[in-house]
């Protein structure tokens, strides 16, 4: 006796395979995810955490400004004035803030490209320095051919 198949047996089969196969997928996802996990684990404690986008590191600069600035004694000001210059310099600082936080918020990939733009720049120049203290370290430094200048030569012997 031959087994038949209805079509809802097939269709219960196809989709038992595709799950089957979904569950491969998610299986292979996540151990793709573990690894790469543990692998930036690795690397973040042997050479540190990374840095941050060229927003980002502008963003704390300017917070580490803001906060070294905050913390100034001014010994020239004396004590009545120091109090109010203090606020003042805070005041300057959280307007500054307020300035550029908006600009990082709206262009951070203006920052990227300002960035590699100016390692490009820092490249060149290197590249050119080098190729002219090349041709200055490798010049002829042996006799010149003493006939044909117009200067005369002078035997101090």
């Amino acid at each position: 006796m031959s087994e038949e198949r209805t079509p809802s047996d097939a269709a219960q089969e196809a989709a038992g395979e595709v799950r089957a196969a979904d569950v491969d997928a998610d299986a292979w996802a996540h151990a793709v995810a573990e690894d790469l996990a543990a692998e930036k684990a690795r690397r973040r404690a042997q050479y540190g955490t990374p840095p941050g986008s060229a927003a980002d590191e502008l963003r704390k600069l300017v917070d580490v400004v803001a906060e070294k600035l905050s913390g100034l004694q001014s010994p020239l000001l004396g004590a009545v004035a120091g109090g109010a210059a203090q606020q003042v310099v805070n005041q300057v600082v959280q307007q500054a803030k307020a300035a550029v936080e908006p600009v990082i918020e709206r262009n951070p990939d203006v920052f990227d490209h300002l960035a590699t733009a100016g390692s490009e720049l820092l490249a060149a120049y290197r590249s050119a320095v080098e190729a002219q203290e090349r041709r200055w370290t490798t010049r002829d430094t042996g006799p010149r051919d003493e006939g044909t200048g117009p200067g005369e030569r002078i035997d101090l012997d």
